[in-house]
């Protein structure tokens, strides 16, 4: 497939259940596709919530557990694939997960987030220790989470093994603007690839999210962005465009090592 149409799901921060937010996601899914979206992608921790303090544990689940059961059922209902994440429990310990369901309910792609930043993240999660390319209709795509992003070795590996589109849902406050407003288009431009990174709205505990979700193109263009409030944005994303994009700017194919 040469084109795919992806939608972001800026939703607004609540207290609220994973039951009630599984609702949400219901109306999302079902709006996202009708707008013509293959892929709908949410927040950082979106069944959960961020910051819920103890919740987290409470509210956290096994890869395939319950939650997830109901997730694949909205995707396959609304016959769109959906990136959500979650606090998953594993082997007594829990990560900072993100899923990738398809449209026909089953789990594609899972990534552990790796670089956890300072704060209840480094006390609560354990590092997830491997990055994972997925090829989805015709598409090979990755997933990072958040604090991942802001390192540029981890985007420069999904480039390298393959990757056509980088997955990242976020949890950036009023204080972190420099990342959705800068890092991301850089990473997208010096990778070559199209970056879908899906933030908050509203407020958390008295925290301010930023909203401002994006979806960039390879050449660092930002094709459409969210503003503050809770909406779901879409675009269609061309292969031909990264190849045109690669032709001009080949910093993959150009990357040499230094002798050190």
């Amino acid at each position: 497939m040469d084109n795919l149409v992806i939608a972001i799901f800026q939703a607004t921060a609540r207290e609220e259940k994973p039951e009630y937010r599984l609702n949400w996601l219901d109306l999302a899914a079902e709006r996202a596709s009708g707008l013509g979206a293959q892929i709908l992608i949410c927040p950082e921790l979106s069944l959960s919530g961020y910051r819920v303090a103890d919740k987290l544990e409470k509210r956290a689940i096994s890869v395939l557990g319950e939650y997830a059961q109901r997730v694949s059922e909205i995707a396959t209902l609304h016959e769109i694939a959906i990136v959500y994440g979650y606090p998953e429990k594993a082997d007594g310990v829990l990560y900072n997960t993100a899923a990738f369901v398809t449209a026909e309910g089953k789990m594609l792609g899972h990534h552990r987030k790796n670089h956890l930043p300072p704060g209840f993240e480094r006390d609560m999660f354990a590092r997830g220790k491997r990055l994972r390319v997925f090829t989805y209709l015709g598409w090979k795509i990755a997933m990072l989470i958040g604090y991942d992003l802001e390192f540029p070795e981890a985007a420069r590996q999904a480039a390298m093994a393959g990757a056509e589109l980088l997955i990242v849902p976020t949890v950036l406050d009023d204080g972190l603007t420099f990342v959705a407003d800068k890092i991301v288009p850089v990473r997208a431009l010096e990778n070559g690839i199209y970056l879908a990174q899906a933030n908050w709205s509203g407020q958390e505990h008295g925290v301010a999210y930023r909203g401002g979700s994006r979806i960039v193109a390879p050449d660092g263009e930002v094709i459409c962005e969210a503003a503050d409030t809770e909406i779901i944005i879409r675009a269609e994303l061309q292969k031909s465009r990264l190849a045109e994009t690669r032709d001009v700017m080949p910093y993959l194919q150009d990357r040499r090592k230094y002798d050190l």
